[in-house]
């Protein structure tokens, strides 16, 4: 072969892979969920067939897809949760085929030669691969485990020609298409350049090349390869080159195979399965160990955990763990137990592992250079003794047994007033940095009061005080009660709208807040809504 000769390649394409990685890490079917969108900065980057089916389309716009389909349900992008489910089916390739390139999540490529000698042909090999993909882990495995269906191959002189084979070469019937050799510059000729666009992975951002070609009018691939390829590079430069060599079906990029990264997961399956969070401690112990010296070995140590537990009937529970440093055997298996006794049940209290635990999978979802985690000579102080002590009483009372406070977002106190445990990272369900009309500014109360305390306000003459629909107050507070304290008030400033959700019938708030001071010099934050008193909070 040539020097700089387009290489046989083989291209394994998963169509509308963020879809499918959604469907994997729920371990439900594509088939049986409802109509999906994933969504990046308000545009469709995939949609499921249910999706499709109503006419939405990749590239739409969000208002547009949801026009089309009312009952839409958008997620966002997930760049992390493509790439890990898309790496156990990269292992189960390279268990038949070495030498795999992740061009991006959903779509790889290898050399063909090897695997076509060995399993007697370019197609044979491409339907061996696609075979194992289908099956996955075996039958009933779940999850990143599970097999796949729908995988197109295609198979061409160069990754470019062979990607673009799998795209439109291949359907459901036949998912393998061939493109013979010497035979890329006929099969792209026909393709629109905007092909150039869609293959980013191979190409980089062409998006300005391609739309100066078709000002000129050059619309397909075989009209921009018929250009000079001197004239070119004076017009558009290296970059343009580079384009025209992938038109005229001359790929010369060598298959990169990635270098398969170190076994670091663990997993325990027990049998018959356990009952007890304690027994499923103690039997993940060794587990435990062997995880955190081969991180060790590697010169690594965990910072964010990912557990997976798998009931007996089918049942799965996963979540990522947090540290405030990083994971020892005794803290992994610490998160194990809490899993199983607080953090497996849903908000209804329902637990999510109906029955006995099979399986346990401990993965570093984050690694870091263990050098940044080396005690230094004397100690870090009272920052290590402090972490020390407040593991130590987690590790007693529980995962939510230590809390730390961090501040949300919202018009109401209670929900800027977040607890996190100790080591987690704060999940804000509301943003603190985004516009809250209506929300109290600072100074803000010392006390917040989970649930709002009844109070009573009456006005000198005994009536109850109210706020009317134009947010004018009915007659000046004098009287507070509270607890079955009955108190004169001092001083008192208000009212202050706070309006939620006005288009929403359903779910709109219209509420009042006025501040008050009592005789005994107490100042508390009041709220009125049809017609009810209750005190937000107390400025201690």
């Amino acid at each position: 072969m040539r020097p700089g000769a387009p290489v046989r390649s083989l291209v394994l394409w998963f169509p509308d892979w963020p879809v499918t990685a959604l469907a994997r890490e729920r371990a439900q079917p594509l088939d049986a969920g409802p109509a999906i969108a994933v969504m990046e900065h308000n545009t469709v980057v995939a949609c499921s067939a249910a999706a499709r089916a109503e006419g939405v389309r990749r590239g739409q716009r969000r208002r547009d897809a949801q026009a089309l389909c009312p009952g839409l349900a958008v997620v966002a992008a997930d760049p992390m949760r493509d790439q890990r489910e898309f790496a156990p089916l990269v292992a189960v390739v390279e268990e038949r085929a070495p030498g795999v390139q992740i061009l991006r999540p959903g779509m790889c490529a290898l050399r063909i030669r090897g695997p076509a000698r060995y399993y007697g042909g370019e197609v044979e090999a491409a339907r061996v691969l696609l075979t194992a993909l289908r099956k996955g882990g075996g039958e009933g495995a779940t999850g990143a485990e599970g097999g796949v269906e729908g995988v197109r191959a295609g198979i061409a002189d160069g990754p470019f020609t062979a990607e673009q084979a799998a795209r439109i070469g291949t359907g459901v019937a036949d998912p393998v298409f061939v493109v013979p050799n010497g035979g890329a510059a006929g099969f792209l000729a026909p393709l629109s350049v905007a092909t150039l666009i869609d293959a980013s992975a191979a190409v980089g951002s062409g998006a300005e090349l391609v739309d100066l070609l078709a000002r000129l009018g050059v619309r397909t691939l075989g009209q921009f390869a018929e250009m000079d390829p001197d004239r070119v590079r004076e017009r558009f430069g290296d970059r343009g080159v580079r384009l025209h060599s992938l038109a005229a079906g001359q790929d010369s990029r060598e298959v990169e195979p990635r270098v398969p990264p170190p076994e670091l997961h663990r997993e325990v399956a027990f049998e018959p399965a356990l009952e007890m969070a304690e027994q499923v401690a103690f039997g993940i112990r060794i587990a435990a160990d062997e995880f955190v010296a081969r991180l060790g070995a590697a010169g690594l140590v965990c910072t964010e955990l990912r557990v997976e537990l798998r009931g007996d009937r089918g049942e799965r529970s996963e979540r990522v763990w947090l540290h405030p440093g990083s994971f020892d055997a005794a803290s992994v298996v610490d998160r194990v137990r809490w899993q199983l006794s607080e953090a497996a049940k849903e908000p209804e209290g329902k637990s999510v592992l109906s029955s006995g635990v099979s399986l346990v999978r401990i993965a570093p979802e984050a690694v870091d250079e263990a050098s940044h985690h080396v005690a230094a000579i004397f100690g870090s102080g009272p920052e290590e003794r402090l972490h020390h002590a407040l593991s130590r009483v987690q590790a007693m009372l529980g995962h939510r047994g230590v809390l730390t406070p961090a501040i949300g977002g919202g018009r109401w106190l209670a929900e800027r007033q977040v607890l996190v445990p100790w080591g987690d990272r704060a999940v804000l369900a509301k943003e603190r940095s985004r516009p809250w009309p209506g929300s109290l500014p600072d100074p803000l109360p010392a006390t917040v009061f989970p649930d709002p305390v009844p109070v009573q306000v009456a006005s000198p003459a005994g009536a109850p005080v109210d706020i009317d629909a134009r947010g004018r107050i009915t007659a000046p507070p004098a009287m507070f009660l509270e607890g079955g304290r009955r108190m004169a008030i001092d001083a008192w400033a208000g009212p202050w709208p706070i309006l939620e959700r006005g288009w929403d019938a359903a779910r709109a708030r219209r509420a009042h807040r006025v501040q008050i001071i009592d005789a005994e010099g107490m100042a508390w934050l009041l709220v009125c809504e049809d017609g009810a008193w209750v005190a937000e909070a107390r400025y201690d």
